[in-house]
């Protein structure tokens, strides 16, 4: 069965951690390159962590190149609240050998698209100003394109606000760009984010067990976000971005809907995914009042136990 190859565009915090790892471990994934944004702690940061993850993962030489310090209008905002200082939680991994790559991620996403000898799938597992950035410089790669996946958005509740999840909240013009881009997408938002977790005692087990990979995991894994110094922080355990990558490979394990959306771009609610689940058009159709929506896949429900179970398999932890 032939490999999905992707280039992974990441921001590397915990959850792009756990999805590095898996991406590199399963078998029918190919991984081309990996380009790095800012968004969950800053660039140089994201760097190190991703070249530090594929040591951990002990993974082939992956390219591996610096994008985006900031969103294209907005200044940068980091989740250290979420991810710690240096964006892993404060979990303390070996220095390491690997360099990145002296071209822009830009670049290695274009040169990479167009050498690839099938057509690459973006996942898009952070802000995506590097992505808007690619296809509106060097809009041929789009053909050369199977699909984007992206983890971002939601047509329910949001995180960063109470209506926009971060990804798409942290520049929302990148992620109007990549939808109204044509190529084919698939959006694994909170809907589906918040569902797969790994149960505490297992991670727990993990984390104090004898296999390197899995007491990374299991550390990954027992990550608590606080909002405020006086917050008390409860497990999730949820593998998150590594959602995505999984979708990859048993998207049948996904209840995904073909339906319009667009990026709200004003107002409190900027970041907003704005899905139509309407069954029947309304009245902006009748009146001549809706402008046209970009149509993707919208990941809405998801097998969770599967998922958890498919991220522990991979990585050889169950």
């Amino acid at each position: 069965m032939p490999t999905i190859p992707v280039i992974l565009d990441v921001d590397t915090g915990v959850d792009d951690a756990l999805a590095i790892l898996f991406a590199v471990k399963h078998p029918a994934i190919e991984v081309l390159a990996i380009t790095c944004v800012a968004g969950n702690a800053s660039l140089e940061q994201v760097v190190e962590n991703t070249l530090k993850i594929l040591d951990a993962a002990d993974a082939p030489a992956i390219p591996v190149a610096a994008g985006a310090t900031r969103p294209l209008i907005e200044p940068a905002r980091s989740a250290s609240h979420v991810h710690g200082a240096d964006g892993l939680g404060g979990i303390a991994l070996p220095a390491t050998q690997r360099v990145a790559e002296q071209v822009s991620a830009v670049e290695l996403m274009r040169r990479t698209i167009m050498d690839a000898e099938r057509p690459v799938t973006l996942v898009a597992l952070a802000p995506q100003t590097n992505l808007a950035l690619l296809l509106r410089t060097h809009p041929e790669v789009a053909e050369k394109l199977e699909r984007i996946v992206f983890m971002g958005g939601s047509a329910s509740v949001g995180n960063a606000t109470a209506v926009a999840e971060f990804n798409v909240w942290h520049d929302p013009e990148a992620a109007a760009i990549v939808l109204d881009s044509g190529v084919p997408t698939l959006m694994y938002g909170l809907d589906v984010f918040n569902q797969v977790a790994v149960e505490q005692d297992a991670a727990a087990a993990l984390a104090a067990g004898d296999d390197p990979v899995g007491r990374i995991v299991g550390a990954l894994l027992g990550n608590r976000i606080a909002l405020s110094e006086d917050s008390t922080a409860e497990y999730t355990g949820l593998i998150g971005d590594a959602g995505a990558v999984c979708a990859l490979v048993e998207p049948e394990s996904l209840r995904i809907e073909h339906r319009p959306v667009r990026i709200e771009l004003g107002g409190y609610g900027r970041g907003q995914t704005l899905v139509d689940m309407r069954l029947f058009g309304g009245e902006d159709i009748v009146h001549g009042l809706a402008d046209e929506w970009a149509t993707i896949d919208i990941a809405l429900d998801v097998d969770a136990p599967r998922y958890a179970e498919l991220f522990l398999e991979t990585l050889g932890l169950k």
